[in-house]
Formats: C-alpha cells, structure tokens, sequence
C-alpha cells in the first residue's frame, strides 16, 4: 500500500469517527496514530467524555470485532482470559475463549479491578498470547487495547503498576467540550431522532494490517533518531523526574512519529511529528519526585519543558532520504 493511500484512508475514517465523537480531531487522530503503530491506548478523562464511544466508534469504521470488560473489584483473571470447562460427555477440558479473544478490547475503568486481574492483561498486550493452564493461545492480529480511568476517583480503585502503565504505546484524554461543539452534538441528536450513531466501515481488518505494514517503509532521518534517544535521555537527567522513560520510550517516540508523517501524507519524519507525539508517549511512563506532587507539577509539563530545552535537528538534516 503506498503513503499517500494511508493519508486518504487515515482522514476517511476520522471523518467518520468525528460523525460520534465532535470536536476533537486531534485526540482521535492520536489514538488512530497508536493503532497505526500496533499500539495500545490508555484514556483518561471525566465521566461522560465519550472515552467508550470512541472505542466503539473505531471498531465500527475500521471494522475489527470488539469487547468490552467492565473492570469491578470482584473480576477474576479467567473472566478476561476465558478458562477451560470439563465437558462430561467427551470425558476432556474444553477451553472457552474470553472477551480477551478479539481484535480491539475496551478495558473499562481498568484501575476498579485488582492489580491480578489488570496482570492478566499484561501477556496479552506485550506477547498477543494468552497462557492457560499451561497452554499458549495466540491472539488473532491486529489485537488493540483501549483502556479507560477516571483521574479524580480513587476510592476502590488500583492504581496501575509503572509496569503495566509502560506497555501503553500512548497515553491521552478528550476533554470538554467547546461550546460550539457541545450545540453541535445536541443538533445532531435531534435530527437522527435516535441516540446511537450509525458509522460506515471504512477499512476492513486486512487493509488495517497493510496499512501498518506501509508505516513501516516511513524514512526516519539518523538526527531525528537521535533527537528521539536525546529527548528520552533528558527525563532519566531531569531534577524533577525520580525514574525516567526506558527504551520503550524511545521506540514509542520512533513508532508514532512515523504514523504521524504517514497521516500527514509524508515518507520520512519531521521534528514536529516527534514533538506532537512527545507527550502522549513519554508522560505516563515518568515517576516524579514527591515534592512535585504538592506543587501539582504533571508529568506531562515535565515532558513539554524538555521539549523545549533539547535541541531540535537542523531541517537539512531531517529530509535527505537515501
């Protein structure tokens, strides 16, 4: 699949997707960006911002069969994972395949279960595998994780761990609102008469998978490498930062910023691209300083002042595909 294919693809289905969720172009682009990069996508945002309804809508315009786990105190692993059932008649174990066996999985809430049931996710979004009873089952391509937290209640809830924080690629949140997009979705309520959106299929899951595959030809300059490896460098560095991003970040960083040109329309990568990424990349995979938490300081105002004080590559040096 050529670049310039994946650019017209990528806007159709935002377009699409923007039908359900209005206003907010840029997050639903980030989070297209983390499937692009074969990534998983950590939500956080108030109630009611419509974290579920952009699963839901990305799973219906790029056509990949979808789940959804309500994440409560009292989830067990097996009903994520599925378990193995004796059956009388046949004198054996049958395995029943759980929610987790689909091609995008909402993890609702995921901080309300406890950290056993959050662990049962852990092989599957690193390996795409899931170990029962001491048998692999893989899991079918493309599998995506959405997960979805409230970031002001904590009563009953279980923080994620730095570890399973770090195997989300990104990391962003809608917000509210404008006001003139607000009267646009309660416009479009009363003229469909009905509160479900309707999308159209886009994609199908095999062009998705080519259209990762055609990320992957995205020329990313050696300055631009570099300036990934320098801006991760710089959060193990930072006074304000007790634990710094690991490798993974860095590869974060090289992964969505060559989805981020391939959307653009473009074959290599831009500083810019980095940048934009930059923040929902590395600023759920920072451990702070606790003094920084009384003086509400955010990981991701760390993140933007390195951006601002690492320096960024020359253009000539950005462009010159070989």
């Amino acid at each position: 699949m050529e670049l310039e294919r994946v650019r017209e693809l990528g806007a159709e289905a935002l377009d699409e997707v923007e039908r359900a969720v209005v206003g907010k172009r840029d997050s639903l682009e980030l989070v297209l960006v983390g499937f692009l990069a074969d990534g998983h996508v950590l939500l956080e945002d108030y109630p009611g911002l419509a974290k579920t309804l952009a699963a839901r809508s990305f799973a219906q315009v790029l056509s990949m069969r979808f789940s959804r786990i309500q994440f409560t105190p009292d989830l067990m692993p097996s009903d994520v994972t599925g378990s193995s059932i004796w059956n009388q008649r046949d004198g054996d174990f049958d395995f029943r395949p759980g929610p987790i066996f689909t091609n995008l999985l909402l993890a609702d809430e995921i901080n309300r279960a406890p950290p056993k049931t959050q662990a049962a996710l852990l092989e599957a979004m690193q390996e795409r595998q899931v170990t029962i009873e001491g048998e692999t089952h893989r899991l079918e391509p493309p599998f995506l994780v959405i997960a979805t937290q409230n970031p002001i209640e904590y009563e009953g809830t279980y923080p994620l761990p730095e570890a399973q924080l770090d195997r989300f690629l990104l990391r962003t949140a809608f917000g509210y609102p404008a006001r003139e997009d607000e009267l646009e979705v309660l416009g479009r309520r009363i003229e469909r008469q009905a509160d479900d959106v309707e999308l159209r299929p886009v994609v199908d899951r095999e062009t998705l998978l080519e259209m990762q595959r055609a990320v992957e030809r995205v020329y990313v300059a050696d300055s631009i490498q570099g300036y990934c490896v320098d801006l991760v460098t710089a959060t193990r560095t930072s006074a304000s930062v007790a634990v710094g991003a690991s490798p993974r970040g860095s590869l974060a960083l090289l992964k969505l910023a060559r989805c981020k040109a391939a959307l653009a329309g473009r074959d290599h990568v831009l500083p810019d691209d980095v940048k934009v990424v930059a923040v929902p990349a590395l600023g759920h995979r920072l451990v702070l300083r606790p003094e920084l938490w009384v003086q509400r300081v955010s990981a991701e105002d760390v993140v933007r002042d390195i951006l601002a004080g690492v320096p960024t590559p020359r253009a000539e040096d950005v462009a010159s595909i070989p």
